[in-house]
């Protein structure tokens, strides 16, 4: 295969990343390296480091129109940005410490573990909680469109979602991924975040997460200009199409894609790395 056509279909292997990271809150990223790794034969600390890239754009892109539509809470966003950015820091240091089978392995148990939840949280019926003291002082509160108007909601125990989120730094800098599973994850299950505004403040949250790692990858020669050139062009071309799909899509179809895709994605890094 020539350099044009390996190009060619990095790009469209990454819209379709796109596409389904902006749906589900991942960012792309979750979906592009093991793409890259399995079906593409690149190396996974090289496919992170492109992967990254894509991350920061598809954050910019998306999340601006996310934020116009009225789904994004930004306060959030800013605040929990404060643990994933020290735990990317973290995570992007230990990369060349850990071999890339390893990392393959903690990438497939991270999919699986946020596949699980997603489907439990599918079938799940969405609450009104009370005012939690804490996202009050915060000023956390906030409120989002939906088919039968405006609601309002109230995150739930903030200092665990704080400390989940460090946890998704530290898996972003080391995996290479924006982290939005373990974000969405932290917003909905946690904190009690309904679950378009957990996608959607993910996708604002993820860009800020992935340019603490990148630097870090750059500096150890894991980002390769011909790779990340087309996998951001394709990643951020299905994210624009995402976020126009997603105001339009019952959250439960969502959650039960999100599940899908990612078990079967998981099992091909789980054996990838085992190899």
């Amino acid at each position: 295969m020539n350099n044009l056509l390996f190009s060619i279909f990095i790009y469209f292997s990454s819209v379709a990343a796109g596409l389904v990271g902006a749906l589900t809150g991942l960012g792309g990223g979750v979906i592009i390296i093991p793409l890259l790794t399995i079906f593409f034969g690149v190396d996974i600390r090289y496919a992170a480091g492109a992967s990254l890239i894509s991350v920061i754009a598809t954050s910019s892109g998306a999340a601006s129109a996310y934020v116009k539509e009225g789904f994004s809470n930004i306060r959030i966003g800013m605040f929990l940005e404060i643990a994933t950015t020290l735990g990317a820091i973290i995570g992007a240091t230990l990369v060349v410490f850990v071999s890339p089978g390893a990392i393959s392995i903690i990438f497939g148990l991270v999919l699986i573990y946020s596949a699980f939840q997603s489907y439990i949280s599918s079938r799940n019926v969405e609450h009104t909680y009370k005012p939690d003291k804490i996202a009050t002082k915060l000023k956390l509160n906030g409120e989002y469109p939906s088919m039968s108007g405006i609601k309002n909601y109230f995150p739930q125990k903030v200092p665990i979602g704080f400390g989940i989120m460090f946890l998704a730094g530290s898996l972003s800098g080391l995996l290479g991924i924006g982290s939005g599973a373990v974000k969405v994850l932290a917003m909905d299950q946690f904190m009690k975040i309904p679950f378009k505004v957990s996608t959607t403040t993910s996708n604002f949250m993820i860009g800020v997460t992935a340019v603490a790692s990148a630097g870090i990858y750059f500096s150890h020669g894991f980002i390769n200009p011909s790779l990340a050139m087309p996998v951001l062009l394709g990643v951020l071309t299905g994210a624009f199409a995402g976020a126009k799909i997603l105001t339009k899509t019952p959250s439960k179809k969502l959650k039960i894609i999100f599940s899908i895709i990612i078990i079967i994605l998981a099992v091909e890094m789980l054996r990838n790395g085992i190899k």
